[in-house]
């Protein structure tokens, strides 16, 4: 069973928009941060985007600002990602993150103590 769990990851057309969602266990407390990395089969996983759950602070890699928005839900430690004007270079399994630490770096996914198994997005070419 796992801890993290992520839906609504696709194939959607280039320019074209998903949602992704994550819902973190009961059994994970104290939750500071939850972010979303991506990995592409042979190269290093990327962090996406960040949030502080106590806050709403927000952090995002240069590659996807102004297209992708993280955001809580109303339940606890539910988080999502918008991915709009999607590219093809958006392509590659994404993966939902909580980190119990105080500081969590998105460029370090050392920082993050739970995963989830990941949802694949796919956007041709």
């Amino acid at each position: 069973q796992g801890q993290l769990v992520e839906s609504g990851g696709g194939s959607v057309l280039a320019g074209g928009s998903l949602k992704l969602s994550c819902q973190a266990s009961d059994y994970i407390y104290s939750i500071q941060y939850m972010g979303w990395f991506r990995q592409v089969p042979g190269k290093e996983r990327e962090g996406v985007a960040s949030i502080r759950i106590h806050g709403g602070e927000t952090v995002y890699a240069d590659s996807v600002k102004g297209r992708f928005t993280i955001s809580q839900g109303n339940a606890e430690n539910t988080v999502y990602l918008q991915m709009d004007s999607l590219k093809p270079e958006d392509t590659a399994m994404y993966h939902c993150a909580a980190s119990k630490w105080s500081s969590a770096d998105l460029n370090r996914a050392s920082d993050y103590d739970y995963w989830g198994q990941g949802t694949q997005v796919t956007v041709p070419s």
